[in-house]
């Protein structure tokens, strides 16, 4: 949706809204928002909305108060808020108070990457599939670890009783402007899938970030908690989200068009991501308990890839716009925007720099012995990080120094007590 500023207050006039949500990010990909009355959004569209960043993940050595500037594009209706006095919300560019950018806004370090991109004539197209868990809660509305239902793969009802949940999910979304391509029931005890239709890398990511807050409002309409936590049980499937992105140029998919026929730059591109994953991984897998997912029930352990394996970290797959390169090891507590442009720049400097190409893996027990590992703790993802001149050159200086004390202090507080820690991500992931 291109909205000019007329065009919002239009529809503003038009529908009855009274309060404007305007979003944004923490540097963890954690969705923050604070209302203002609708009559505001001629000023605050020129001059930004005033916010206190203290309290906000990574931007609590931020000095000064910052301004949020609503990108009109992003304009969607939250449909389970009342229809008299309606509620819209915008995700928002972050601005210092000398309208400069502000250097921690993750959102803005995607654009900046996929507008280089695109002066070089590449269109980038990213599809995203989630994974959650749905659990009962008490008589105080708080979460327990009973599971909604003892389903699994793409079982039905009676076994499945999240489908009406499900149903209302995708309504939602649509409602929004988000649409979903399908639903089901997961592996897992009370574990549910989305997928959303390929969309321009920076909406796919907004689409996101969206997504996760209808799943958590709509759950709790219905009396339950929404998790994402990377690995809520021992002995079930982790929550994954596969990340499938295409790479277009004069309209054509420079991956080609069939799997079985793949391009030299589709090749350059899956070698340049498998090249940097190691140094980029504490960011697709940023808490601790992401690394308990990592090599179970069929999530990645091994840095390969395969045309038809669904074991490995990279598996490409046919779309109705030709080829897709899936990375299969980040999970829900991304940061999105992060992530993305972590990826595509990694790709995009396989292809430039004509990186050795990795022949696909079949995977069988004697080929472990020959293939390189994922790191297996946060930790030691964020030591490769740490010493990344491409993580450096990607994201600004500030950011990783916030986002590497944080992580550390995570490390050691699941270090302290793990049970506390994990509890902490259950109830906010």
């Amino acid at each position: 949706m291109n909205n000019t500023i007329d065009d919002v207050v239009e529809f503003i006039r038009e529908n009855d809204v009274k309060f404007i949500r305007l979003a944004f990010c923490d540097i963890f990909g954690k969705i923050k928002n604070f209302s203002v009355m609708s009559d505001r959004i001629e000023e605050v569209y020129k001059n930004g909305a005033s916010f206190t960043p203290f309290g906000v993940a990574g931007f609590e050595n931020v000095k000064n108060d910052l301004l949020l500037f609503p990108d009109l594009s992003t304009l969607s209706v939250l449909p389970w808020r009342p229809q008299q006095g309606r509620v819209i919300k915008f995700l928002c560019e972050i601005r210092n108070y000398d309208n400069t950018p502000f250097d921690l806004d993750t959102r803005e370090i995607l654009k900046s990457s996929l507008n280089s991109f695109e002066k070089k004539g590449f269109k980038c197209n990213v599809e995203t599939e989630s994974e959650f868990y749905l659990f009962k809660t008490d008589e105080n509305g708080n979460p327990t670890y009973e599971t909604h239902d003892n389903g699994g793969y793409l079982d039905m009802t009676p076994l499945d009783k999240g489908e009406n949940i499900r149903r209302e999910i995708c309504y939602s979304l649509e409602a929004m402007g988000i649409k979903p391509t399908s639903a089901h029931h997961e592996k897992g005890r009370g574990q549910h899938e989305l997928i959303f239709e390929d969309a321009d890398a920076l909406k796919a990511c907004d689409n996101f970030i969206s997504f996760k807050s209808v799943v958590k409002a709509v759950s709790i309409r219905n009396g339950l908690h929404a998790a994402f936590i990377p690995k809520p049980f021992e002995n079930e499937c982790g929550n994954g989200m596969r990340l499938k992105i295409s790479v277009f140029k004069n309209n054509k998919n420079i991956f080609g068009e069939n799997v079985d026929k793949l391009t030299e730059q589709a090749k350059y591109f899956i070698s340049g991501i498998l090249n940097r994953i190691k140094e980029t991984t504490a960011f697709i897998n940023s808490t601790v308990n992401s690394y308990e997912r990592l090599g179970s029930h069929e999530a990645p352990e091994y840095i390969s890839w395969s045309k038809y394996n669904e074991g490995q970290l990279i598996k490409v797959s046919n779309g109705s716009n030709g080829v897709k390169v899936e990375l299969r090891s980040p999970d829900s507590a991304i940061n999105p925007y992060i992530a993305v442009a972590l990826m595509l720049n990694a790709g995009f400097e396989g292809m430039i720099k004509k990186a050795e190409i990795k022949e696909p893996v079949v995977f069988s027990e004697n080929l472990k012995d020959n293939l390189d590992v994922l790191p297996m703790s946060l930790a030691e993802a964020l030591g490769y990080a740490k010493n990344s001149n491409f993580v450096k050159e990607i994201l600004p200086a500030n950011l990783l120094e916030r986002f590497f004390s944080l992580q550390e202090e995570q490390v050691n507080h699941a270090m302290r007590n793990i049970g506390e820690y994990t509890r902490y991500l259950f109830n906010t992931i």
